[in-house]
């Protein structure tokens, strides 16, 4: 498989060879083939009860917490930050929201106005602990804990950089089914470009875990690599589109982006193109499954799957972390298991809402359900 542009690329860069297109003389990948039918349709299937916690401390009175966004732009960002104002509502507690803007500079802005209102607790909303190395060791000195969304690689607490826990779907699960739904949708006979963004390590290294899962069949190229930081995805992405459907024509076949977001913005492209919403390149979204990527994936426009987050669940479970934290109790744990949409399963639906946990957490903290 034709090696990409690893790390660092520039931005907006584009790495790729892999000339050749997939096709039938090519020997495919039988044994891969069949693990990643049998990965998916695991993933696809609905998911009837809830698997997470459902023991803990009783709702901590008072809780003030602060959401800093890396941008409320980025609908994952923005999704989990509106299951955390959910869930604050439910326990009672309150929640401000500062937008970082995506820039370091901003997010350091906004994570020191976080500090200087001494809340309960702060949580550190889909950018890398790292780049606000200062504010980390304030909010540290200040006793104030810290529970990320995405910040880090890894589910659940973390030394270092110091989170009480980390709240996302495991990196590698997620990454490894989004590569195996395209070896499985094209039968081990693909061309494939991935959409990253480099400037933020978490997502640099899902892209890295997808290919790496892509390279396990033979059959499939990876044609490109379009390193496009989120917050250019709408000026960059489209241009970016028009240029591989130059170059690939149509031996691109499949994407896979780290967020849902890139294909809302290659979408004018490939319409400009003529190409067929339903047609290829057939992409799946690695990660979020915002509204906007559901409606293009049951319209079948220019989106065929996505590996959603479950926002609302991550969103109560920020505060569950919360509450355990405030109650000197260790982190709960949880990891949510990855699930695939498609138009044939979502039913419809416009986000990823597992079932039970409202009534779970609501069980745990001593509340009441409402109505």
């Amino acid at each position: 498989m034709a090696a990409a542009c690893l790390v660092g690329c520039e931005r907006g860069a584009s790495s790729g060879a892999a000339s050749s297109s997939p096709g039938p003389a090519s020997s495919g990948c039988p044994a891969v083939l069949a693990r990643a039918r049998a990965a998916v349709a695991r993933a696809e299937q609905p998911r009837t009860t809830w698997d997470g916690p459902t023991s803990g401390p009783r709702a901590v009175a008072g809780g003030r917490i602060v959401y800093v966004a890396q941008t409320m732009t980025n609908p994952g960002v923005a999704g989990a930050a509106k299951g955390v104002q959910e869930a604050a509502k439910a326990i009672g507690w309150r929640v401000r929201v500062i937008d970082g803007q995506g820039t370091p500079a901003g997010i350091q802005a906004a994570f020191s106005q976080a500090i200087a209102l001494k809340p309960s607790g702060i949580v550190i909303g889909g950018f890398d602990p790292r780049l606000t190395s200062q504010q980390v060791a304030k909010a540290r000195a200040d006793h104030i804990p810290l529970v990320g969304w995405h910040a880090v690689d890894a589910p659940g607490p973390s030394k270092d950089p110091e989170l009480f826990s980390n709240v996302t779907t495991r990196v590698r699960d997620v990454a490894k089914v989004s590569a195996d739904w395209v070896i499985a949708h094209s039968r081990g006979h693909a061309g494939v470009v991935v959409f990253t963004d480099a400037s933020i390590p978490f997502a640099r290294h899902k892209s890295e875990l997808i290919k790496k899962q892509l390279a396990t069949c033979p059959g499939v190229r990876l044609l490109a690599e379009e390193n496009i930081p989120i917050p250019d995805t709408s000026s960059r992405t489209p241009q970016e589109v028009s240029s591989l459907l130059s170059r690939f024509r149509d031996r691109w076949t499949h994407s896979v982006a780290i967020n849902d977001v890139y294909f809302a913005d290659a979408a004018p492209a490939l319409r400009a193109a003529r190409r067929k919403g339903g047609g290829a390149p057939f992409n799946i979204g690695a990660g979020d499954g915002d509204p906007s990527a559901f409606q293009r994936i049951n319209s079948r426009q220019f989106q065929a799957a996505t590996v959603p987050e479950p926002f609302s669940q991550q969103g109560w479970q920020i505060l569950d972390e919360f509450n355990r934290a405030f109650s000197h109790q260790p982190a709960s744990g949880y990891v949510a298991p990855v699930h695939i949409s498609t138009a044939a399963n979502s039913r419809g639906a416009t986000t990823w809402d597992p079932p039970g946990y409202r009534a779970a957490y609501l069980k745990i903290w001593g509340r009441q359900p409402h109505g």
